[in-house]
């Protein structure tokens, strides 16, 4: 009963995957139209969401407990790093797929299938759970992540910490929830037309995302999907380690149920989508990484009701 009813709070979310995946099929949406959805969602949406979210939920106390959080996302990513790192070497993965396999097993699509699946499960009370979790993987992707795909391809001598690397951290929808941060922080109350704008802006985070998830689904073929070795290991990275991780470190570090079960199911997202991506730009292999997307997000969907079953009978 408690699968069925997790099944239920995610099937809003598989009908609009699907709505994506079958106007593409008709020709409504093409590659164009996901990188449209994508940048209306990282450069709009979801700034606006965190701007009018975070200040209409949080006041400076609030937010001054809030941040002690951050330690279990950035101490359980840092065990996966090194579980990944080690097992990377034990199963003699290609040395021009090393980092990206590593960057695969501790990073999580944390933002456009995290945020949106963790709204549908725990409603709008997630959201500063959600951001300290991105935080900690956005903060490790393109540091350790990203230097391990550079290594794959062209870009194996550049330096970890660069200023590519922190405009690359500075996204905007981390921007957006810094400037809400500096807000509360001085006590600054918006006009109500800036929080109504951003609200409406907001609003459409969840739907445009899934949109586009169901877009990049339909591009990607099937038949490139092997089941070796290095698959295995990514899925058990994604799916049993890293939210292992996170219980283990909350079990070290007590924090709030609600805050628990959001970092479990952020690190049991699937890989990040900006990997096949990097991969592209650093001419390491892309269809490695995209291959490694696909799977994980279709497996999310059976995933993510085991995981809210399995919290229903932890003890709080």
């Amino acid at each position: 009963m408690t699968f069925l009813n997790s099944m239920e709070s995610i099937l809003s979310i598989i009908i609009m995957v699907s709505i994506g995946y079958i106007l593409t099929a008709h020709k409504w949406f093409d590659e164009q139209s996901g990188r449209l959805f994508a940048r209306l969602v990282s450069y709009i949406a979801l700034p606006a969401y965190m701007l009018w979210n975070l200040m209409s939920s949080f006041n400076h106390d609030k937010l001054v407990e809030l941040s002690s959080g951050l330690l279990v996302p950035f101490a359980s990513i840092a065990l996966c790093y090194a579980i990944g790192y080690t097992v990377s070497r034990a199963i003699k993965i290609e040395p021009k797929h090393q980092g990206t396999f590593r960057s695969m097993f501790f990073s999580s699509n944390s933002v456009f299938i995290g945020l949106p699946i963790n709204l549908a499960l725990f409603g709008p009370e997630s959201l500063p759970y959600v951001l300290l979790y991105y935080i900690a993987n956005t903060t490790t992707f393109w540091t350790i992540g990203l230097h391990g795909i550079r290594a794959d391809g062209t870009g194996g001598g550049k330096s970890l910490l660069s200023l590519d690397t922190l405009r690359q951290i500075l996204s905007p929808p981390l921007l957006g929830f810094l400037c809400a941060i500096l807000f509360i922080l001085l006590r600054i109350h918006l006009p109500p037309f800036i929080t109504d704008t951003s609200k409406y802006l907001g609003s459409m985070t969840t739907p445009l995302s899934m949109l586009f998830i169901g877009i990049a689904l339909f591009q990607v073929k099937f038949k490139e999907i092997r089941f070796n070795k290095d698959m295995i290991a990514i899925l058990l990275g994604r799916f049993v380690v890293s939210p292992l991780a996170v219980l283990g470190v909350a079990a070290l570090f007590p924090i709030p149920l609600l805050m628990k079960n959001v970092f479990v199911i952020q690190a049991a997202m699937p890989v990040m989508t900006q990997t096949s991506i990097m991969c592209r730009q650093y001419k390491s292999d892309y269809r490695y990484a995209a291959v490694m997307t696909l799977v994980t997000t279709l497996l999310t969907i059976l995933v993510v009701p085991l995981y809210m079953t399995i919290l229903q009978h932890l003890p709080g």
